[in-house]
């Protein structure tokens, strides 16, 4: 018997016996509103055909592409998405801060760059999360989420009618002290850049009301608060701003796990918002089987469940496992496809045709 065992290495094997089903397929067609193409910064064009066959395994009809930059990077996504396979892929631009930040003027000037990324064929804006974070202006000020000097930009977006898909925090444990309390501990040691506690970060609260204050300012603009709106633990609070705000939607990228550990809860405010809510995955390379987790999660009552793949040995957020939630089909359509049309209209054909079964 080993008298010691690290946590690291403890990988326990439930003992439950339950009903267990794999949903290989969607009940509807989905459209992935938040995923990637690049990543750690690399990027082959080879990797595309293959990424076409994993989203028809996974049922996944069309997919947002949020790396799309600007000027010759917008380009080149463009040209290698849209041309080929025009109506699978959607592709948003981003803002180039370095560029502009050593200008007092430096919002204005990134408004007319996304203007520029709109005529080139950008079909929406990704905000990362370094607005709020890191990102300082010439006089080595934190530039907060909703800084006067940003409006312009947000008011392109709404001008354009293009969504702005927005990341503004993280999970609640990224903002506490790194101690044995810390849910994420093995996650954050893993990757400490992800730790935003301390006097060189905003409160998570703080960060927070910034973003409300954006979105109220802005009511034309059409807001998608990525990763569950960054409140998946506090659905409650998250349903305030949805009720409060016309403009403001959330997708469910990378957040099944903490859905998935609040399965009544999670229910409630799904079916409650199911025309607020879109579906995400947030993952490259994406293959079918990580769609499919969410798919398991979405359609079926399992209980107790990982929320990583078979071949992994452990999901990396955090010690738990999740449960399904059973959703009807009238909120599944709304997820899965219909509030992405609504966003994006010019993709209504594509979800057409694949619902009358002739894609």
């Amino acid at each position: 018997m080993k008298k010691e065992l690290l946590l690291r290495e403890y990988r326990p094997r439930p003992m439950l016996r339950v009903e267990s089903h794999w949903v290989t397929k969607p009940r509807f067609p989905v459209v992935d509103i938040h995923n990637h193409s690049e990543w750690q910064g690399t990027w082959q064009v080879t990797d595309v055909p293959w990424l076409v066959e994993e989203m028809d395994k996974a049922g996944v009809v069309a997919r947002v592409d949020l790396d799309g930059g600007n000027g010759e990077r917008l380009r080149r996504h463009l040209e290698v998405f849209r041309e080929r396979w025009p109506d699978r892929f959607v592709i948003f631009a981003s803002l180039e801060w370095e560029k502009h930040l050593e200008y007092d003027d430096f919002g204005e000037r990134m408004a007319k760059e996304l203007e520029v990324s709109i005529k080139a064929g950008a079909e929406g804006l990704k905000v990362w999360k370094n607005l709020g974070l890191t990102l300082r202006d010439n006089r080595g000020r934190l530039i907060p989420v909703d800084d006067p000097r940003l409006d312009p930009i947000f008011e392109v977006a709404g001008a354009a009618h293009i969504p702005v898909l927005i990341h503004v925090a993280d999970p609640l444990a990224f903002f506490e002290p790194l101690d044995e309390y810390n849910e994420r501990y093995e996650e954050l040691l893993a990757h400490p850049d992800w730790h935003f506690y301390g006097p060189s970060f905003p409160r998570f609260d703080d960060l927070y009301a910034q973003f409300e204050r954006r979105v109220a300012r802005h009511p034309e603009t059409q807001f998608v608060g990525a990763h569950v709106g960054s409140l998946a633990e506090d659905l409650r609070r998250l349903g305030g701003l949805l009720d409060r705000y016309a403009n403001l939607r959330v997708d469910v990228a990378a957040r099944v796990a903490e859905l998935g550990r609040q399965p009544y809860t999670a229910r409630d405010f799904l079916i409650r918002y199911a025309d607020r809510v879109l579906f995400g995955l947030d993952s490259w390379p994406a293959e079918a089987e990580e769609y499919r987790i969410y798919y398991r999660f979405f359609e079926t009552r399992d209980e107790y469940f990982p929320y990583w793949l078979p071949s992994e040995d452990y999901g990396g957020s955090g010690r738990w496992w999740i449960y399904g939630v059973d959703l009807p089909d009238a909120v599944l359509q709304r997820i899965y496809y219909a509030n992405a049309v609504t966003l994006i209209p010019r993709l209504g054909p594509l979800v057409d045709r694949h619902l009358r079964g002739n894609p």
